[in-house]
């Protein structure tokens, strides 16, 4: 690890960067809603530099402190499009209801993808449960030029209709939490590559909720899905994030994919508690935004739109 640059406030942030393309450790930060602006400020440049920043020791906040907090980076939105009975502030992400084994981008079924998630270590289990995040910029940045001028031109339709276990769990309580995920059907057509409304990078938009590429035959847009998802999860363009009570992660979900990794039994629980904050909706490097095929998410989200914008 090293020290990537410190700020001098009265107990020091000190951001120490944990890879060169993700992830970076944030110390001297209590988290909670009475953050000063330039603390803020600094979370905020961090989460833009490294996608995922991480916070140890945060044993003081209660899901009133992390709801606080995530307003002074954002609008937070309804726990989930579709989870009703999951939480009334934050998404309960509960190994009891099901495990996100599968690499995705939160929520993009919507329209309105969200700009981040801030995500507290409730209950973990005795060995395993971590957590890897990839970058979407780092993925998109090492295609060569042909690839990054085909997937500009390519447009995938993304649906909550997916395998978000990996496989059939014939317990009840996966089978009713699927259901309820599945109770509303949303579709959205999204860019394959777009651009982050606020530092201008492009990145790959892609993951697990990706019905098909537009355009394409089957087996192409399984061929073409796999060319460039393959490319978000190479080792090299990851983090991995061993969690301890106590421990807060926030990652830009402009631009990563992240994954829970399934390796505890299943008597081990897990459960941490997730606050999603409003995003906006994406834009291809032609212009062209994203477009609803079915559902309407205006009662999970606004659509954050950045200063001066239209």
């Amino acid at each position: 690890m090293s020290i990537d640059y410190a700020i001098d406030t009265e107990t020091a942030v000190r951001v120490v960067k944990l890879g060169a393309h993700i992830g970076a450790q944030i110390d001297g930060v209590r988290l909670g809603g009475d953050l000063d602006a330039e603390t803020v400020a600094t979370l905020r440049a961090a989460l833009n530099e490294h996608k995922v920043i991480f916070f140890r020791g945060q044993h003081h906040l209660t899901e009133d402190g992390q709801y606080e907090f995530a307003q002074l980076l954002g609008n937070p939105t309804t726990p989930h499009p579709t989870l009703s009975s999951a939480g009334a502030k934050s998404l309960a992400i509960d190994s009891q209801h099901g495990r996100s084994n599968t690499w995705h981008t939160d929520v993009t079924f919507v329209d309105r993808v969200p700009k981040a998630s801030i995500l507290r270590a409730v209950s973990l289990p005795s060995y395993g449960g971590s957590t890897t995040w990839a970058s979407t910029v780092a993925a998109y940045n090492a295609l060569p030029e042909p690839l990054k001028r085909l997937a500009e031109n390519l447009r995938a339709r993304h649906t909550n209709l997916y395998d978000y276990a990996a496989e059939d769990r014939p317990e009840e309580n996966f089978r009713a939490y699927r259901r309820e995920f599945e109770s509303t059907y949303f579709e959205t057509e999204h860019p394959v590559v777009h651009v982050h409304p606020e530092t201008g990078e492009r990145a790959l938009l892609l993951g697990c909720f990706v019905k098909e590429i537009v355009g394409v035959s089957r087996s192409e847009s399984q061929a073409l899905f796999h060319l460039f998802q393959d490319r978000v999860t190479r080792l090299e363009h990851t983090a991995r994030w061993n969690w301890s009570l106590g421990d807060v992660a926030i990652w830009d979900n402009h631009a990563t994919q992240h994954y829970a990794i399934d390796d505890y039994d299943g008597a081990e629980h897990r459960r941490l508690t997730r606050i999603t904050l409003a995003g906006d909706i994406p834009v291809g490097v032609d212009g062209t935004p994203s477009t609803v095929i079915a559902g309407n998410a205006e009662s999970y989200s606004s659509v954050d739109r950045l200063p001066g914008a239209a």
